[in-house]
C-alpha cells in the first residue's frame, strides 16, 4: 500500500513525544514490509525540507498551524491524483478533518483528545481552537474508521458521540530493553519521572511530593528526565521547595541512557493530567520499576492497581506522597509489583501492534 499519514510533528522535532514515538515504531515495520509510507509535518529551525528516517519519508511544510493547510492541501492534491491508497490521520492535536477533503479512504489514529485539559497547555485563543476543532470530530469522521491506542481514549471517543463499532483499539508496543534491571529491594531510595516537561504533565505535584518525601526521608532522590518549556519554571520551583540536590534535571536522554536510570529506580511516578496511554509506565515495568501515576484517562489502562504499581487520586498530593514512601520503604510491597510488572510489560510488543495496524489499513484500503 501507499500511506500518507498526517501528523503534526515527527521524531527529530523538538517537541516530539510518545505519540511520533508511537507512529514511527508502526509504520517503520510496515515499510519494511514492502508498504510506501509518506508523513506531512510540520517544519522546525534547522529541519530540512524532506528526510527519510528508516525508510520513511518526511515532509516538513510551515509552522503551526499553518502547516495544517499546507498539509491539508498535499493530500486532497495527492489522493485526487491517484498516488495514494489511504490516508492515517493522527489525532493527538488540532484535527486535520482529513475525511471532509481526502479522495481516498482514511483511518483515524487517535492518541488521545485534549478536551478542557489544553486550557492547562496553551494560551486561551489556541485551548479554545483546540477544544472547538475536537467538537467537530463526531460530524466529520462519521464514516471513518478510528484507531484508538487505549480503552480510555476509545471511551472519550464514544462519550463524544462517535459509533462504537467504527472504534478499534490497538494498544502499543515498547522497544526492549537492553540493559538487566537491579533487584527491586537493593536499589537506591531513586524516584524518577520520564516525560516532556509541559504544564498538563504537573510535574509540579511530584516535586510537591518528593518536598515531602525528603522531610522522612532525607536520603531520597529524584531524577526528571526529559525536556520541555518548563524546565525553568520547574527547576525554580525545586529549588524553592528546598530539594536542592536531591533533585537532577538530566534533559534529553537516549533510550539505553534512560533505561539505566529506570533500571537503579525504585518508583517512576507520572502525575500528567491525561495521556493516550503512558506508554513511559511500561518501558518503566520492563525494568521492574513500578509506578505512581495519576488516576486520569490514559495512565489507569497502563497500571494494574495494587499488582504493577499504584494509582493516587487526581490532584491528591498526600496520596502520592504516601504511595512513594511506602514503596520505598516497603521492600515486599515493591518486590511483589516489580515481578508483576516485569511480567505485564512482556504484553506490549511493536511487532503484533504492527499487525493489528496492517490489518486495519487493508480493510479501509480495501473498502474505497
Amino acid at each position: 500500500m501507499r500511506i500518507l499519514i498526517l501528523n503534526e510533528r515527527d521524531p527529530q522535532h523538538p517537541a516530539a513525544g510518545g505519540a511520533e514515538t508511537h507512529v514511527q515504531e508502526i509504520f517503520r515495520r510496515l515499510v519494511a514490509r514492502g508498504h510506501a509510507v509518506t508523513i506531512r509535518v510540520s517544519a522546525f529551525a534547522g529541519g530540512a525540507p524532506q528526510t527519510e528516517i528508516d525508510g520513511i519519508r518526511f515532509e516538513r511544510a510551515g509552522r503551526v498551524p499553518f502547516s495544517y493547510a499546507r498539509a491539508a492541501r498535499a493530500c486532497a492534491r495527492a489522493t485526487r491524483r491517484g498516488d495514494v491508497d489511504v490516508v492515517v490521520e493522527c489525532l493527538n492535536k488540532l484535527p486535520f478533518l482529513a475525511p471532509v477533503y481526502s479522495a481516498r479512504p482514511v483511518l483515524g489514529l487517535c492518541h488521545h483528545l485534549f478536551g478542557t485539559t489544553a486550557f492547562q497547555q496553551a494560551s486561551w485563543p489556541v485551548a479554545a481552537l483546540v477544544w472547538g476543532a475536537e467538537r467537530a470530530i463526531p460530524l466529520a469522521y462519521r464514516h471513518t474508521p478510528i484507531v484508538a491506542i487505549s480503552p480510555s481514549t476509545r471511551d472519550d471517543l464514544l462519550a463524544r458521540g462517535v459509533d462504537a463499532d467504527r472504534i478499534e483499539v490497538q494498544l502499543p508496543g515498547i522497544r526492549a530493553p537492553r540493559i538487566a534491571p537491579e533487584a527491586i529491594a537493593r536499589r537506591a531510595p531513586l524516584v524518577v519521572y520520564v516525560g516532556r516537561l509541559e504544564a498538563y504533565k504537573r510535574i509540579d505535584l511530584l516535586l510537591e511530593a518528593m518536598a515531602r518525601v525528603c522531610g522522612s526521608r532525607p536520603e531520597a532522590e529524584l531524577a526528571v528526565i526529559g525536556r520541555g518549556r518548563e524546565r525553568a519554571r520547574l527547576e525554580r520551583r525545586a529549588a524553592a521547595l528546598g530539594l536542592g540536590t536531591r533533585v537532577v534535571f538530566t534533559g534529553f536522554l537516549s533510550d539505553n541512557e534512560r533505561d539505566r536510570w529506570l533500571a537503579r529506580a525504585r518508583v517512576c511516578v507520572c502525575p500528567s493530567a491525561r495521556e493516550g496511554f503512558g506508554l513511559t509506565v511500561i518501558e518503566a515495568n520492563a525494568l521492574g520499576t513500578p509506578n505512581v501515576v495519576a488516576d486520569v484517562p490514559g495512565l489507569r489502562d497502563a497500571v494494574r492497581p495494587g499488582e504493577t504499581g499504584l494509582l493516587f487520586a487526581d490532584r491528591d498530593i498526600a496520596q502520592l506522597t504516601a504511595h512513594v514512601e511506602s514503596l520505598l520503604a516497603d521492600d515486599a510491597l515493591s518486590e511483589r509489583l516489580s515481578g508483576a510488572a516485569l511480567t505485564w510489560s512482556r504484553r506490549f510488543d511493536w511487532d503484533r501492534a504492527a499487525d493489528a495496524m496492517e490489518r486495519a489499513l487493508e480493510r479501509v484500503a480495501g473498502a474505497g
